[in-house]
């Protein structure tokens, strides 16, 4: 969905919110038990030591450091200190007129085109100028026809189309 199309976001490099699949290093300064490298559940969730489940689905890493921090504040540190960082990016998947279909990992700055190439490129029966892209736009899923240097985000879904001769 081109920038400003309906119900497209005016930055196609919105920030990026947190979703399950994700795998994220927090760091809580001082505290090294608490610090490596967490997963996002299935239920969009953090487990940690002390405090339990922490919600990360559609939140900021900023605003998970946050939450991590007050629940720690509640009873463990008198003042923690929380960093959260995306260490590796839930998957995207690519499908239909491809040579290979499938789950990828997520490279930064992906762009159709360049997700096209891992996917190891078109077929001969391929449409080229325009792909279906699946992603959740503020909570609802949604699919729209972009163009090849559009803006991938972990977690979408490509359907490169059969042209029709």
């Amino acid at each position: 969905m081109p920038p400003g199309a309906p119900g497209a976001p005016a930055n196609p490099y919105p920030t990026y919110r947190l979703d399950s699949g994700d795998r994220v290093r927090i760091t809580v300064f001082g505290q090294d038990n608490l610090s490596r490298l967490y997963n996002v559940d299935t239920s969009g969730r953090i487990a940690l030591p002390l405090i339990g489940q922490v919600e990360a689905r559609g939140l900021t890493t900023p605003q998970v450091a946050n939450e991590i921090a007050d629940k720690l504040r509640r009873n463990y540190v008198k003042d923690p200190k929380v960093t959260v960082e995306v260490d590796t990016y839930r998957p995207f998947f690519i499908l239909g007129e491809v040579n290979k279909p499938g789950q990828y990992p997520y490279v930064n700055a992906m762009t159709v085109e360049s997700a096209v190439a891992i996917a190891e490129g078109y077929t001969a029966r391929a449409k080229q100028r325009m792909v279906r892209l699946t992603r959740r736009f503020g909570g609802v899923m949604s699919t729209v026809m972009v163009p090849t240097d559009y803006p991938v985000q972990p977690g979408d879904t490509i359907y490169v189309l059969e042209r029709f001769f």
